[in-house]
């Protein structure tokens, strides 16, 4: 083929107007252009498997990577909750440590007082085994005996002394009746009303007739000498009786306060009809109510409840002597009763 030789190319259609001539050496440019490309061409497409290779690897790590994070970032909330829930269990560790010093402190001090009250209590063991032991001898019993009658004889020497300081004696005379009322209802008496008096005598302590008129019946014209009088007799005996208890160790049921002739007795559990009533000089609280022994510038009822309740302090200590009352209205009566039962003989010999 000679240099200069032109070569015809068909193109896909035969038609002579699509033929393109080109000369030899540029189809050999082509051809090795060509070849170089297409060896290009296979080094990419291998350099583009290679990436795409890589590419996968390092999406698979990012995924590993990814699924490591979410798996890191649960640990690390478990490891917040429980370090939370460590937290609380320190506090109240912390708090069961307090409250357990506490209680060790108080049961401490519970295991020194029943120390205390064992060693009490073995010292009267021990001295109630050695009263025992004395009392079971004949002589020890006997001692108790002469223990017992020198208090009884020490009672009675004391009370005939205030007898002597607070006589009460029969008037001989006109017969007057004692007019000190009992308090209107029966019930809080305690005793049936209208009992009749003793006897037809007046008594009186110290000179001074109780003869108080009718509580129902003062009025404004009233004898203020004979209610002065009454006061001051009514302060002669809350003296007595308050004396009296003392030396025998009763306590009163119905305390007193002493004032001479304006003495208190105390209720300590007063009807509610009784402190609705106002009064002014009456002291009145939630746990008691005074009730005044004399009848200047006071309500006659509460004045006539108050004579009641010291002839119940009368009556507890005629009980406790082993005596009754005379009535409700005997109060100089009763306390004359209890003058003379104490000063008996009887009183020392009849040891319980």
């Amino acid at each position: 083929m000679e240099p200069n030789q032109i070569l015809s190319l068909r193109t896909t259609t035969t038609d002579p107007e699509h033929v393109k001539v080109i000369q030899w050496e540029d189809f050999q440019h082509d051809l090795a252009t060509l070849a170089s490309l297409s060896s290009a061409l296979g080094e990419s497409k291998e350099k583009k498997c290679n990436l795409h290779h890589k590419l996968e690897s390092l999406i698979q790590a990012n995924v590993e990577s990814l699924g490591r994070l979410n798996e890191l970032e649960e640990m690390r909330q478990k490891l917040e909750s429980k370090k939370v829930m460590m937290e609380n269990m320190s506090i109240r560790s912390r708090l069961a440590k307090e409250d357990a010093s506490k209680q060790e402190e108080q049961l401490s001090g519970a295991v020194q007082a029943l120390l205390v009250a064992g060693g009490a209590l073995s010292v009267c063991r021990r001295n109630l085994q050695e009263s025992t032991k004395i009392l079971s001898d004949e002589n020890g019993y006997v001692h108790m005996r002469k223990l017992q009658k020198m208090l009884r004889r020490r009672q009675q020497h004391m009370t005939s002394q205030i007898s002597l300081l607070y006589p009460v004696k029969i008037l001989v005379g006109p017969a007057q009746k004692q007019e000190l009322e009992a308090y209107p209802s029966s019930n809080l008496a305690g005793t049936s009303a209208g009992l009749k008096p003793v006897n037809e005598a007046s008594l009186t302590i110290r000179g001074l007739h109780l003869n108080v008129p009718s509580f129902r019946k003062m009025s404004f014209f009233a004898d203020k000498k004979e209610i002065q009088v009454s006061a001051t007799a009514l302060g002669y005996v809350a003296h007595a009786v308050s004396l009296i208890a003392s030396y025998l160790q009763v306590p009163l049921r119905y305390p007193l306060r002493l004032c001479a002739s304006h003495s208190y007795i105390i209720d300590n559990a007063p009807s509610t009809e009784l402190t609705s009533e106002s009064s002014p000089n009456a002291n009145t609280n939630a746990k008691h109510v005074e009730f005044p022994l004399f009848l200047e510038g006071q309500d006659t009822t509460r004045a006539a409840y108050a004579v009641f309740l010291l002839n119940k302090d009368l009556e507890q200590l005629l009980n406790f002597i082993g005596a009754k009352s005379l009535g409700p209205r005997h109060v100089l009566a009763n306390l004359r009763e209890l003058y003379r039962i104490i000063q008996a003989s009887a009183f020392i010999d009849n040891l319980i």
